[in-house]
């Protein structure tokens, strides 16, 4: 053998290796991807089930407005049947779709809270208590795995898009991954009247 042609094996050699680690390196960091945003379902899941259980506490703590509970019902129900697998993290629409219709569950069940101010008795019932306790915990949870999220997106994104491993996560199909996105709007604080 010459010079030339070890020199040419032992290049494609390093080429081959340094590919294989930019390799594992990506599946490591998409599988971090993909679990956070397991971690995002479990609280939206754990949400979804809360809801059951606080309707029908207010339905039986109060003679409430049936509108309200209608419009929670529903955004749960349409919350609860759009699912984003980590497949689909790839699809901004699609997490836009699921985004937005957590944002009307969020909505409906923010109604329902301010609404229940109308009602000393429901406010004063232990069990309600307990549930929008167990809500808010929920919320706070939700935006922490949000944010967890995004920040294994950001890591997976940076490392899919710097050179030279940019090359090779081209070549082995790695795809950038959509972020959770703040709601239009968000910037501004929302307004509570009581008096209404």
């Amino acid at each position: 053998m010459n010079i030339k042609t070890i020199i040419g094996l032992g290049v494609a050699a390093l080429l081959f290796f340094y590919g294989v680690s930019v390799n594992n390196g990506l599946v490591n960091k998409q599988e971090t991807v993909n679990q956070r945003w397991a971690q995002v379902e479990n609280q939206y899941q754990r949400r979804a089930d809360l809801v059951p259980n606080l309707v029908n506490t207010v339905k039986g703590a109060a003679d409430f407005e049936k509108s309200t509970l209608t419009q929670v019902i529903e955004a749960r129900s349409k919350a609860s049947s759009i699912q984003v697998s980590a497949d689909d993290l790839n699809n901004p629409q699609k997490l836009q779709q699921f985004q937005q219709a957590q944002k009307q569950l969020s909505g409906a069940l923010s109604r329902l809270l301010v609404t229940v101010e109308k009602y000393p008795e429901l406010k004063a019932n232990e069990n309600f208590r307990d549930l929008q306790n167990q809500l808010e915990g929920t919320e706070n949870r939700i935006a922490t795995e949000r944010q967890r999220f995004n920040e294994a997106v950001q890591s997976y994104n940076t490392e899919i898009r710097l050179f030279p491993g940019n090359i090779f996560a081209s070549i082995l199909g790695f795809e950038k991954k959509a972020y959770f996105e703040a709601d239009e709007g968000a910037e501004e604080a929302p307004e509570v009247n009581f008096s209404e």
